[in-house]
């Protein structure tokens, strides 16, 4: 019994941190008013966010509800799979007519899908990644941000690493050229195998729903930041400890993103995903979440959650893709990812 209480007396204020620190995500993440800040400061992001909504909601969703609304109830009046539809009078003989129309139904609307929507989804998909990225780099430029108070320690302590691994960054010449393309490289084989990871849980009987759309949390959060750390040039080994030391905020800024395309079906989801992204990125871009963290530390005395090894897995697999690469770019990647 004493041991229960004294468990209880450790996780309750460790429950109380995490919940604190999950809604402060949310509530970052739902603070799209920023956008309207930052787009009245911004004529090109204005212009990109626009074409992404004209892109991906006017075009790629309404393709979507001209097919539900009207290709297919007009094939289903032309076409229709029930006796009754054809006539009402006499014995129904439209068995083996009702398999022909429901072939041809099932063949057009495939035809739909391979000529417009894969084509679509592909451009969309291709522009929009592009279209993000300028997106960042306009909001970023939009606040003002230099990158100096990105990840802005919180104790002296935290100080002296950050001196040290400043010191340490990349060389000059081709030095830091070979650790900038190693360091792409890691990243691109982390988040690919991490993707890999959170699509696997939703497989997983009874709890894979709710595991997947944590893990769905990490990731959009994590995409959302890695913008703003991009061009605040924030080494990648201080992205994923930040990261991983701050777990319950990032699930909570990345809830609302998951909700919104957690229930409908993988174009639609795609469609309001695509919609939505850009407006994370610069709720991201425009957040305060860094100090907001560190603020909070102060207040906890400096006594954090810990360290939760989400990228365990996707680390461990990257590693061990990067293992098969010529041995000096390997020691390239591993001087980087030890700094």
């Amino acid at each position: 019994m004493e041991t229960t209480k004294r468990l209880i007396g450790i996780l309750r204020p460790k429950l109380k941190q995490g919940l604190l620190l999950w809604l402060e995500g949310f509530r970052e993440a739902c603070c799209l008013h920023r956008v309207v800040f930052l787009c009245s400061r911004s004529r090109m992001l204005l212009v990109r966010t626009g074409q992404c909504f004209l892109l991906n909601g006017f075009i790629f969703l309404g393709s979507i509800l001209v097919l539900k609304s009207v290709v297919i109830p007009t094939l289903l009046w032309i076409l229709p799979n029930q006796c009754s539809e054809v006539s009402s009078q006499g014995p129904c003989s439209f068995d083996s007519v009702s398999k022909l129309y429901s072939s041809l139904r099932l063949g057009l609307v495939q035809l739909f899908y391979v000529f417009w929507f894969y084509p679509l989804y592909i451009f969309s998909f291709v522009l929009s990644t592009i279209w993000y990225n300028d997106i960042a780099k306009y909001g970023f430029a939009a606040m003002g941000k230099n990158g100096h108070d990105i990840l802005e320690p919180s104790s002296q302590n935290e100080v002296k690493t950050t001196e040290n691994t400043t010191l340490k960054d990349k060389p000059a010449g081709l030095g830091g050229v070979m650790i900038g393309i190693g360091e792409q490289v890691y990243s691109i084989l982390l988040l690919t195998f991490f993707f890999l990871e959170v699509y696997a849980t939703g497989f997983i009987p009874h709890i894979g729903k709710a595991l997947n759309f944590v893990l769905l949390s990490w990731m959009y959060a994590y995409y959302c930041f890695e913008y703003k750390w991009n061009l605040s040039e924030v080494a990648l080994d201080r992205r994923l400890d930040f990261f991983e030391s701050n777990w319950a905020f990032f699930a909570g800024f990345g809830s609302p993103c998951v909700l919104a395309i957690f229930f409908f079906s993988p174009l639609v989801s795609y469609g309001v995903m695509a919609i939505l992204f850009p407006l994370f990125v610069l709720a991201a871009t425009g957040s305060g979440a860094e100090q907001l963290i560190f603020s909070q530390r102060r207040k906890w005395k400096g006594v954090g959650l810990g360290r939760l090894p989400i990228f365990y897995a996707a680390d461990t697999l990257s590693m061990r893709v990067l293992s098969l690469l010529p041995l000096d770019t390997r020691d390239q990647m591993g001087d980087n990812k030890a700094l």
